[in-house]
């Protein structure tokens, strides 16, 4: 930084107060906004006064002197916990006038600027209604003689900033809310449990999802099981959606499934705004099919439990940003809400967000300049291809085109599989998969793939068709031969880096043989999350959520004995983003990856960190090395180094991950995005086929009918790519960490709007 810009940093926040509060609904993660609120604010110790009111909007009008009881208090926590330990409920006392007077009297006797809201649009929209009448409410205040003529001066302005709290992903403006993601985890961790039962017992399950305007959860939860049916509110069914309905279970059960899922929404409705409710669904399955049925309502467990590893990083995330949204704020700045937008935190303006939020039952499909809905149409399109088609009868196939894994195993593969094989049938292709990857292409170990198939591959980690690290170059031959052999057309290639280098390979031996002229195209698929050309890879989320939860289980194992630091490798390679993303989300006091080196006096700057760290309430360090950080300074270095230095202080113990990371169920986010990657790599593969076909035969031998779904800059010789939008989050790990850090100011957010944040929307 310049000497301007680290003087702006040092005196950033003096004189400020901010107050933060969560309403509304309860949500997982909000717990963890609290927390990056309260990182945001650590960098301004000791320039400003940091408070949160218990209870949402009922802790802003009770005011107080004290933490509990709906009063006011300092609160900082890093626990795992879900749900808000500040609490959060909807307040009637708010709603009135009088009750925002009288919450505006408590903002100004602390000299409160500054608000924070956690929460739903109701939240945020009462929110902006309070910074709309401040100025006449201090007005009414000082004329009643509760507050001086010097005190509404110096709080002539209130600056507002929402962060969107809501497990129904039911807010315009921003691609996930707070609780969305721990949600999913909770209704799919249920729903795999139903399968195996439901399986046993040959029954048919509805399940009852919450949503009451927005069916997000049914619709994502229905791609991420393979559920034979979902409803809506968005999209009501057709007039004969009873017919249909039976149709699909019958044919599903005559393909041997034993077992039917139906997703339902809370607020599910027909054309007509008749309710569909589970038990209307589970009478009609059993008058007209004499299906064993059961229902299963999930209710509020959906809303509790430990946040996911997305919802930790999102709320940290957005807390940070909020403050720094506050601390930049002017009298003329526009209450905002801090939106997640692809990878990168935005501002938006509160008003135009509520704005166009509709609470009316209207479809969120025939609204497409809605923000929200570019994902939602995605979701359902996806949906509807592989759930609500019939597959082909006939095997009159137009093309073929063969699928396989390669490389190191990843949760999500088998259904990045699972959608692919069945978008090439629905097409009309003939669908071959590969065993072992590019030594089984070269050996022959093909076979075709029908529809059922691949049944009930969603949900299963691994990688059913196996796959190894082998690359084509030496097999060439062999490799040409058996394209030739089983007349394939086009390879959709689903695996880690060495996927991404055979594809080069490929692209080089096209030179030598004609028959490697043929297109094909790359899914990401590795936990290193490392693939040039992807910001997330399938299998990254899973093995991220499994250190976040070994983390977890080795803090609590620490609460007993405190003085205790833990020192934990974890996988990747070359690249740090599992190390720092599971850091930020474990609450990590260090993570050391390869893209940051670092020193001996960075690590003693560490151990002396953990020293002082002792001494405070929290007794125990949790410490995170991605595996190939430092040549030098392995794990082993560093558990000597920390026992050494640690002697008579805390002791140290040491934990290797290893291959656990890459096993286990996919999450949520895994299961989906790996199944709408691989129908968009179908739908691309088909298209470049037709573009590609030339006298009667396919010939590709153009530059980009060899692909990535996207493209980087790379350096090779370490396998990760040059730029990774995750390293800007690294500062935010140091000052949850409470490290006395420069934060560099000299980069503003810009506050967007919702038409020019639609312009640059995509379906994947």
């Amino acid at each position: 930084m310049t000497h301007e810009e680290h003087h702006a940093a040092k005196t950033l926040g003096i004189g400020k107060a901010i107050a933060v509060l969560t309403s509304g609904g309860d949500a997982q993660g909000k717990e963890k906004a609290l927390r990056g609120r309260g990182g945001g604010t650590k960098i301004m110790a000791g320039r400003m006064a940091v408070y949160c009111a218990p209870q949402g909007y009922q802790g802003l009008v009770d005011g107080g002197d004290h933490h509990q009881g709906g009063s006011w208090g300092l609160t900082s926590t890093s626990s795992p916990q879900g749900g808000t330990v500040i609490g959060s409920a909807r307040c009637k006392d708010f709603r009135d006038r009088e009750g925002r007077l009288r919450a505006a009297h408590n903002l100004v006797k602390r000299g409160i600027t500054n608000l924070c809201v956690i929460g739903g649009d109701g939240s945020l929209t009462g929110a902006d209604t309070f910074r709309s009448e401040w100025s006449d409410l201090l007005s009414d205040l000082q004329k009643a003689g509760k507050i001086t003529e010097e005190e509404a001066t110096k709080s002539s302005y209130l600056n507002i900033v929402g962060l969107v709290g809501s497990i129904d992903n039911d807010f315009c403006g921003t691609d996930m809310t707070i609780g969305t993601d721990s949600a999913l985890h909770r209704i799919i961790e249920i729903v795999d449990a139903i399968t195996t039962t439901a399986q046993s017992h040959q029954r048919t399950f509805v399940l009852e999802v919450m949503g009451r305007h927005c069916g997000y959860l049914a619709l994502v939860t229905s791609l991420s099981c393979g559920a034979d049916w979902v409803f809506i509110p968005e999209c009501p069914p057709d007039d004969d959606w009873e017919e249909h309905l039976c149709r699909r279970l019958s044919e599903t059960r005559t393909r041997g499934s034993r077992l039917n899922i139906i997703i339902v929404a809370e607020g599910a409705i027909d054309k007509n705004g008749k309710p569909i409710t589970s038990e209307d669904i589970k009478n009609l399955v059993v008058k007209r099919l004499g299906y064993d049925t059961r229902v299963t309502v999930l209710g509020h467990v959906q809303r509790g439990g430990t946040p996911s590893a997305f919802d930790r990083i999102l709320g940290s995330r957005m807390g940070v940003e909020a403050v720094m949204a506050l601390l930049e704020g002017t009298p003329d700045t526009p209450a905002c809400v801090v939106s997640l937008s692809g990878n990168q935190a935005v501002r938006l303006p509160l008003m135009e967000c509520v704005q166009v939020v509709s609470t009316d039952l209207s479809p969120l499909l025939t609204a497409p300049s809605l923000p929200l809905s570019w994902s939602f149409m995605n979701n359902w399109e996806v949906y509807k291809l592989l759930a609500h088609v019939r597959p082909p009868v006939t095997k009159g196939s137009t093309h073929t085109v063969a699928v396989m894994n390669v490389g190191a195993p990843a949760a999500g593969m088998n259904a990045a599989v699972r959608s692919t094989v069945r978008i090439g049938l629905i097409q009309g292709n003939r669908v071959l998969v590969v065993h072992d990857g590019f030594e089984g292409l070269a050996k022959g170990q093909i076979e075709e793939a029908g529809w059922s198939y691949v049944g009930g591959w969603t949900g299963q980690g691994g990688s059913k068709l196996g796959t190894k690290r082998t690359l084509p170059k030496k097999s060439f031959e062999q490799i040409s031969a058996n394209i030739t052999k089983f007349n394939i057309q086009g390879l959709v290639i689903i695996g880690g880096f060495e996927a991404y280098t055979g594809g080069l390979e490929l692209m080089e031996g096209r030179k030598l043989f004609d028959e490697l002229c043929i297109p094909f195209v790359v899914i990401p698929a590795t936990v290193s999350n490392n693939v040039p050309g992807s910001d997330f890879s399938v299998g990254a989320d899973t093995a991220l959520n499994t250190i976040c939860t070994t983390c977890d289980r080795i803090k609590q194992s620490a609460a007993g004995t405190k003085r205790r630091v833990f020192i934990i490798e974890t996988m990747g390679g070359y690249c740090g983003y599992l190390a720092t993303m599971a850091g930020l989300a474990a609450g990590a006091d260090a993570a050391y990856i390869f893209e940051e080196p670092f020193t001996i006096r960075d690590l003693q700057a560490n151990v002396e960190h953990l020293v002082q760290k002792m001494r405070t309430t929290v007794k125990r360090g949790l410490v995170l090395r991605n595996e190939k950080c430092n040549e030098n300074y392995t794990t082993d270095f560093i558990f000597n180094l920390y026992s050494e230095e640690g002697k008579g202080i805390f002791d140290s113990r040491k934990n290797v991950l290893g291959h656990m990371q890459q096993g286990g169920s996919p999450t949520p986010f895994d299961r989906n995005f790996a199944t709408k990657m691989g129908a968009k790599a179908m739908n691309w593969m088909s298209g470049k086929i037709k573009e590609s076909y030339r006298n009667g035969r396919i010939f590709a031998n153009t530059p980009d009918s060899g692909c990535v779904l996207g493209m980087l800059h790379l350096l090779p010789w370490h396998r990760i790519p040059k730029e990774q939008w995750w390293l800007k989050l690294r500062p935010i790990l140091k000052i949850l960490a409470k490290y006395e850090i420069d934060l560099d100011t000299s980069e503003h957010a810009h506050l967007e709007h919702i038409s020019r944040k639609r312009s640059g929307e995509t379906s994947i």
